[in-house]
């Protein structure tokens, strides 16, 4: 693979071409920053599929467990990482975002914890990313946020708190869990429903609005635990999925 273009950060160890890329449309700049899992069994060869035309996909950095990170497409061009997705009404994602994707088998082939090495390089290069585009903390988000109904990475062992701690993105302590309280799930209708689907779709989740818990709002819960309330994901709007929902959205409000 030849490097035909200038690293956008100074932390990438390497430039390795994908061909699979296009124009950002219609906003030219980036304004979201979306992390993946490879989500298969070996990282040499997710980066080449990353880097074959007939694949159709790609990503604009690409980091290995032992932290070197490789560039694929300049961070101008459209990359093709986001498929079929939806964030706050936006539906094309990729026009809008950078992509990391991060080596690990997934939850298909043995979900693995991320390496420290890995950790530190995605957060030393997500800090570099927003230092230089203008991508606010509630649009730093998991694949599995903006395509919740088909995605599950990178999944609840992502340190998304260490990321926050770090500068970058939206986060809140999650609330213990608690088997007393509310809770909603599969099959519940009424008021208290339809609040949590309004609440999930002013956050950025693409969810109908209905009053009814049917399949689709939970797997959206269970999109939202695994980035927000990571220690059980069930897709069960327990109290504290519903109070971690409830400061979130307060303190993105308080930041406004």
């Amino acid at each position: 693979m030849t490097a035909t273009f200038v690293a956008d950060s100074r932390l990438v160890d390497e430039v390795a071409a994908s061909p699979n890329h296009g124009e950002r449309r219609p906003t030219g700049r980036p304004d979201m920053l979306l992390l993946h899992y490879t989500g298969m069994p070996e990282a040499d060869a997710a980066l080449a599929r990353l880097c074959e035309q007939a694949s159709e996909v790609s990503a604009h950095y690409f980091v290995f467990a032992d932290g070197r990170i490789v560039q694929l497409v300049p961070e101008t061009r459209r990359a093709w990482h986001a498929g079929e997705a939806c964030w706050a009404g936006d539906t094309d994602v990729n026009s809008r975002s950078i992509g990391i994707e991060i080596a690990n088998p997934g939850h298909s082939w043995g979900y693995a914890d991320f390496p420290e090495a890995q950790i530190a390089a995605v957060i030393a290069l997500a800090r570099d990313i927003v230092g230089r585009q203008p991508i606010p903390p509630h649009r730093v988000l998991g694949h599995s946020d903006v395509a919740p109904l088909r995605k599950q990475d990178p999944g609840e062992k992502f340190p998304w708190g260490r990321l926050a701690a770090a500068g970058v993105g939206a986060w809140v302590e999650p609330a213990p869990l608690a088997d007393a309280g509310p809770a909603l799930g599969l099959g519940d209708h009424g008021p208290r429903v339809r609040d949590l689907q309004a609440e999930l779709a002013r956050f950025g989740y693409r969810i109908d609005v209905t009053g009814y818990y049917d399949a689709a709002s939970e797997q959206v819960v269970a999109a939202f635990q695994r980035h927000f309330r990571p220690a059980r994901v069930d897709g069960t709007a327990d109290a504290s999925t519903l109070d971690t929902l409830a400061r979130l959205a307060a303190a993105r409000a308080a930041a406004a």
